[in-house]
């Protein structure tokens, strides 16, 4: 299964790349929501891991284009964000999102808890 990592702090998203390739996934990775939307044109990911604050364009943009077009509206997009209170989260779940993983995340559980996600 592929997953896109779309995270533009390069500690974060290296602890989260590798977090995914040790629990199976392949991983293409994306700095900010332009780069995302390439990628995504570009791999066809299975998943799409986004950061909800980047550069150029944030992830609740990104993820409103992607649900946009119906050649990406049915990967799920997880958003991954240290914005976890109830507003934000309902904002996520209203623009199409599969859920919302809070930072800081448990990397040894990372890839489990997109994998719950996906299946629903």
């Amino acid at each position: 299964m592929t997953i896109l990592l779309a995270e533009d702090e390069p500690d974060v998203q290296l602890i989260a790349r590798l977090s995914l390739k040790k629990a199976g996934f392949t991983v293409v990775t994306a700095g900010n929501g332009v780069e995302a939307l390439e990628r995504v044109a570009a791999e066809r990911p299975d998943v799409i891991l986004l950061d909800w604050m980047m550069p150029d364009m944030d992830g609740f943009e990104t993820c409103r284009r992607l649900k946009a077009d119906p050649a990406t509206a049915g990967i799920p997009v997880i958003f991954l964000t240290a914005r976890v209170q109830e507003a934000e989260v309902a904002r996520a779940m209203a623009l199409g999102a599969a859920g919302c993983i809070g930072k800081p995340f448990d990397a040894l559980t990372l890839g489990q808890r997109v994998l719950e996600f996906v299946a629903g």
